[in-house]
């Protein structure tokens, strides 16, 4: 799988409420060029959150794509990843995007590459973008080893990513189901 180096994106299902939440640092570079973008976003008539890393015009795109085969799909998230992530394969313009998707709803989280991939998490938890990897480690920590709630366990496992990735920053959106 593709590492993308701009940004941390945490999915979590946690005592039946699911959050997704992203860091705000647009990087160009190694410049930081803004620090409250709006990488979390809603679809489908608020019933699909997405969040993205990679290059921004690429994602705005996969998310159309998306949001149209949620239309065709009748918001069937899980069918409509599997139709995107085919034509992201094999569509001459879009399997150049660079970007990678997560996309939850009430019964999947899905993270989405141009690779193909549409992947769900054994334990609930996806990570995208470079400080996804220190996200999830601390997501799954403090699931597994605290009483914080769904929100609470994202803001913190964002805030420790935002502390150790050159990428992130501590400017989060969250928005839950």
């Amino acid at each position: 799988m593709q590492q993308i180096r701009s940004t941390t994106i945490l999915a979590l299902r946690h005592r039946d409420e699911i959050v997704v939440a992203g860091d705000g640092q647009v990087s160009l570079g190694p410049t930081i060029i803004k620090h409250q973008a709006r990488k979390v976003r809603r679809l489908y008539h608020d019933k699909v959150i997405t969040g993205f890393a990679g290059s921004t015009a690429d994602a705005l795109t996969l998310y159309d794509k998306l949001e149209q085969k949620l239309e065709q799909f009748n918001g069937n998230l899980l069918r409509s990843a599997v139709e995107l992530a085919k034509d992201w394969r094999t569509d001459k313009y879009l399997r150049r995007l660079e970007a990678m998707l997560i996309a939850v709803n009430r019964e999947s989280s899905l993270l989405l590459s141009g690779t193909g991939d549409v992947i769900e998490a054994d334990d609930g938890i996806l990570a995208i973008g470079s400080g996804g990897p220190y996200a999830q480690a601390a997501a799954s920590a403090l699931i597994n080893h605290s009483d914080l709630d769904a929100e609470s366990i994202a803001r913190a496992a964002m805030e420790i990513a935002g502390s150790i990735c050159v990428y992130t920053n501590q400017k989060i959106i969250i928005e839950k189901i």
